[in-house]
């Protein structure tokens, strides 16, 4: 095994290395900012001989995603990124590929959705989606967004998965902020991620004609989507071996959960992406003034580890969620999942923060922990304390 002395990067330049190590087969794209430079530096590899991939230059995410499907079920291992309005368009296509289990990869550079029109990081691009039946994981840095993007295939190619698995890292906040990244050598990634096993019913297998993208009647609809479920279900348990063998090569944990300071804690924090760097700071420094606080750090939101965050928040005086994107008219989409996940079992609450970019400042923080904060941290004219 090799690994390399670290290297600065930028979120977005590490996901593109990673791809570079993994040497997919075909990758289509369509720039949007902030997801453009992964693509950019990835195909600035593949035109010096990095990689040999065939890049397909295709009129919209939506084609993307098509093309995409196709060159999955034919036998390539095949990967696309996007963001933001990207997501949105392609998201029609996005339910098809997993329907149609299409074992993909996706880079996706959270950003907020329009309107109005503002190019910053949120999760409503990823939230969009979550009902979809894809696999969703968010990455804390530029570190977890290279090891993320490399565990992708093995995740998304196993036969009791067989999804699209999206690797999610926040906009500008990660994907254009540069900070050591430590790889690992290109024959250890490309003999982690294994050969791309052809699948069961390949597309152009014209000896064994099978029916792909049918139109489901009410009697078989169903059994689909409760097939799909059943695949995301299984993934809970495949994200975690994969983490472990990960592990066993590098040393970095990156399994669907991470406690952080849960011992003792009375107030938990729960959150997804960069922001969990953030409250691990102030968790250090509450704890240093006595404050009993913790951080749970989710690095699956689907599926969603819903047995692991009960049984770590068990007893939990104070349980709160962080949730970059909002639900107008109903509960915030994170919130939602653990407020199921724990049925009434402790006190929590539900904040909204960072939407369309704005920070979560360390200050703001020591007041969620505190309970002096509004529901929507940092709105200018907020009145009202949760």
């Amino acid at each position: 095994m090799s690994i390399r002395a670290p290297r600065l990067l930028t979120g977005g330049e590490a996901v593109a290395h990673a791809l570079c190590q993994i040497q997919p087969d075909v990758v289509p794209v369509y720039p949007i900012t902030p997801q453009t430079p992964i693509i950019q530096t990835f195909s600035s590899l593949v035109a010096n001989g990095a990689a040999h991939t065939e890049i397909v230059n295709v009129e919209s995410e939506h084609s993307a995603m098509s093309a995409a499907i196709g060159a999955a079920l034919a036998g390539a291992r095949t990967a696309t990124a996007t963001s933001s309005q990207g997501l949105a368009l392609m998201a029609e296509v996005v339910y098809i590929a997993a329907s149609m289990r299409a074992p993909l990869t996706m880079a996706v550079g959270n950003r907020a959705l329009s309107g109005p029109i503002n190019i910053h990081c949120d999760h409503s691009d990823s939230m969009l989606v979550r009902d979809s039946g894809v696999v969703q994981l968010f990455a804390e840095n530029a570190q977890e967004a290279y090891d993320l993007m490399v565990m992708a295939p093995r995740i998304a190619e196993h036969p009791a998965v067989s999804l699209p698995v999206l690797v999610c890292q926040d906009g500008f906040t990660i994907t254009h902020a540069a900070e050591p990244v430590t790889m690992l050598g290109d024959d250890d990634v490309r003999a982690f991620v294994g050969e791309y096993d052809t699948p069961v019913r390949p597309l152009l297998d014209a000896r064994h004609p099978a029916t792909h993208g049918p139109f489901a009647m009410p009697d078989y609809y169903f059994e689909f989507r409760r097939a799909q479920a059943a695949a995301l279900e299984a993934a809970v348990d495949v994200v975690g071996a994969v983490a472990h063998d990960f592990a066993q090569l590098t040393g970095r944990e990156n399994d669907v959960v991470e406690p952080y300071r849960l011992d003792e804690a009375e107030s938990v924090i729960v959150a997804l992406g960069s922001t969990a760097g953030t409250v691990k700071d102030v968790v250090d420094e509450l704890r240093e003034q006595g404050e009993p606080a913790g951080l749970l750090k989710l690095r699956a939101f689907r599926p969603f580890p819903a047995d692991s965050v009960r049984c770590l928040l068990d007893g939990t005086a104070n349980v709160i969620v962080l949730d970059r994107a909002d639900s107008p008219g109903g509960a915030p989409p994170l919130a939602a999942d653990v407020a199921f996940a724990l049925a009434g079992a402790t006190t929590m609450r539900s904040h909204v923060y960072g939407l369309g970019g704005r920070d979560l400042h360390p200050e703001a923080i020591r007041e969620i922990f505190r309970g002096e904060a509004p529901r929507y941290v940092g709105v200018r004219g907020e009145p009202c304390l949760v």
